[in-house]
């Protein structure tokens, strides 16, 4: 397979799509340069290369095992890279101490644990404790920041109770609150809708949307439903066996052609009625003799 990018005018990328906070003149405060990464015998990403538009709305998409979630947790500083190197705000980020990471960057995992009886309230705490000291404990501002990050998630109501009596989107609302406490400006959201029905799916990133809309929050996540992500995101990252195969608005990434490329997927892409965005529609054996023509046939 031939690794391409679809040409990405940012400025027009960024305006295209309404809702978002991008400002074409920001430069990348989040970087990958030449990463290679892996676990034991088995690599995983091979020289990879990629600039986090500042201000965007950014989903990693492609096929299990192709190696999103290890981009994400080498960003995040959970994984070190065999080779190549992540800057953040143009310092390597290896070299910087974990409280400073912290209070920059947030990173939420697939499948977060928490000490059983935790309530809501004490989990979204612990993410103030990159701006505590020995000097310096807990404080008026570090107060408002929880209320704030549980206001912003609809979560105050839900302050005391445990997150074991929760449902599965409240949790995961609780949790991004916690990343939100942290007070940075980059989120990293590893498939955050893992486990949720789909309207706990929507609910979820109607919240990823309203932080970088309204709170101006860099947003890098990964997902698998390509119609959610075509939705939501502002920049697409499609990846297979390891390597960016194409980069930018859903519009220009979810072809017909790629589908084929990345997913080995036929399908149809259409344009969703309600947000105007690319909509896929899969063709499998059974609906292959009745489906319309794909744009290359026609």
């Amino acid at each position: 397979m031939t690794t391409r990018e679809v040409p990405v005018d940012t400025a027009t990328e960024r305006s295209a799509r309404p809702g978002s906070a991008a400002d074409a003149e920001v430069p990348s405060r989040l970087q990958a340069r030449g990463l290679r990464l892996g676990y034991g015998e088995n690599l995983v990403v091979d020289g990879l290369d990629l600039d986090v538009l500042s201000g965007a709305v950014t989903a990693v998409i492609g096929p299990n095992g192709c190696g999103k979630s290890t981009l994400l947790r080498a960003l995040g500083r959970l994984l070190s890279p065999r080779s190549g190197h992540v800057l953040l705000d143009g310092k390597r980020i290896d070299r910087m101490s974990t409280r400073e990471v912290a209070r920059v960057l947030g990173v939420l995992p697939q499948t977060p644990q928490a000490p059983e009886g935790l309530t809501v309230a004490d989990l979204v705490a612990r993410g103030r404790h990159p701006h505590q000291r020995w000097y310096r404990q807990w404080s008026s501002d570090d107060e408002a920041a929880v209320a704030e990050a549980l206001r912003m998630t609809g979560m105050l109501e839900f302050a005391e109770r445990t997150l074991d009596e929760l449902s599965g989107g409240q949790r995961q609302r609780a949790w991004i609150s916690m990343a939100l406490a942290q007070g940075t400006d980059l989120l990293l959201l590893d498939e955050p809708t893992t486990y949720l029905d789909l309207a706990h799916q929507v609910d979820v990133l109607d919240l990823v949307h309203q932080l970088n809309s309204e709170a101006g929050r860099t947003v890098v996540m990964v997902l698998h439903d390509l119609n959610l992500a075509a939705r939501y995101a502002d920049h697409l990252v499609a990846m297979r066996a390891g390597r960016i195969v194409a980069q930018g608005t859903p519009e220009s990434v979810l072809t017909e052609e790629l589908l084929r490329e990345v997913f080995d997927l036929e399908a149809r892409v259409l344009t969703d009625p309600v947000s105007g965005t690319p909509l896929v529609v899969p063709v499998g054996s059974r609906h292959r003799a009745q489906a319309p023509a794909s744009a290359s046939d026609r």
